[in-house]
């Protein structure tokens, strides 16, 4: 690999090369939810920084690749080409320098779709079994030169399909697998679909295939936990003098009673509209509401705003008179 081909691995992800694992972590999943190829259909540079995002993460996730990776910079793979009867393009007949990633070679062997093709997206990562090797809390097992080898898929989930649960089709090359998954996976859940990984090229054995599951964002809910989270905006007369609104739960709109006096930023709990639980029930919904004064008022909504403030006696900043330093 040439100088000029070079490619730092730290800058593609936006890190210092002091970085910890759990940034590393970080800034590779907010990139990779930005540039999926799910998110970006048919958007061919968003797809390239994707595969960049991939390799990048690919590398400095495995902490023996990233020590070769510092050491040796542009010819930190050489470092590594001590396998015996030859380096990696030796390994079970495959020629692995027409690859310009690992990411690219399992992609190809699997079957592993682009935008548009039809099948299900998703990103590979593979782990030889070591410690700490690929996502250090995978806990992966051992299987040496003479084991099988894991592999890794991240798969994107709409917060619907994720919270009814859903049937995902895969190519794994010439094999058509069904997997489902069930209700309640968050981001971070993990699958594991035995037989279904890479195959050792020295034992012949088959790993497992290991599916970790990431959310799309929401326009409405965040999950925090089992819980759901969602703001409201109500009217200041709402607020002052309570009300009823129809609020958005998973399980359709309900009615919730605004108290009088409800302060913005105040949480109402909905007891269990939340996440699925693995042991059964479901979390909380919290509904924070936020009061949003009119920016277009009617003359005769002006006018009795303009007599309510020449009466009013309440005043909220009485005691920053008592404030000094």
């Amino acid at each position: 690999m040439a100088a000029t081909d070079f490619k730092d691995y730290y800058a593609m992800l936006g890190i210092s090369k002091t970085a910890t694992s759990e940034e590393i972590k970080q800034a590779f999943r907010k990139l990779a939810r930005k540039f999926h190829p799910d998110v970006n259909p048919n958007n061919k540079q968003a797809e390239a920084k994707f595969k960049e995002v991939n390799e990048a993460y690919e590398v400095l996730s495995d902490p023996d690749k990233r020590k070769k990776y510092d050491q040796f910079g542009q010819y930190w793979k050489q470092a590594g080409q001590g396998f015996p009867g030859g380096g990696p393009g030796d390994m079970g007949g495959v020629d692995f320098g027409q690859y310009g990633s690992f990411n690219d070679f399992l992609t190809e062997l699997f079957g592993g779709a682009g935008p548009g093709s039809g099948r299900q997206s998703y990103s590979y990562r593979t782990s030889p079994g070591r410690p700490g090797g690929g996502f250090n809390d995978f806990g992966l097992q051992d299987g040496g030169a003479g084991g099988t080898q894991d592999t890794e898929a991240v798969i994107i989930l709409t917060f619907a399909e994720a919270f009814s649960g859903v049937q995902k089709r895969f190519s794994l090359g010439n094999e058509t697998i069904d997997v489902r998954i069930p209700g309640g996976a968050k981001t971070g859940t993990r699958l594991r679909v035995k037989g279904k990984g890479q195959i050792n090229p020295m034992s012949q054995q088959r790993g497992d295939l290991y599916l970790k599951v990431e959310l799309q964002p929401h326009t409405f809910f965040q999950l925090e936990g089992d819980n759901l989270v969602c703001e409201v905006l109500i009217t200041p007369d709402e607020a002052t003098l309570g009300a009823a609104i129809d609020v958005p739960t998973p399980d359709g709109h309900v009615s919730v009673k605004l108290p009088a006096g409800v302060r913005s930023g105040q949480s109402l709990r909905l007891r269990g509209k939340g996440w699925p639980v693995a042991k059964g029930g479901r979390g909380d919904q919290f509904v924070k509401v936020a009061i949003a004064p009119p920016k277009d008022l009617t003359p005769q909504e002006r006018e009795y705003y303009e007599k309510i403030r020449a009466i009013r006696t309440y005043n909220p900043r009485s005691h920053l008179a008592q404030v000094k330093l």
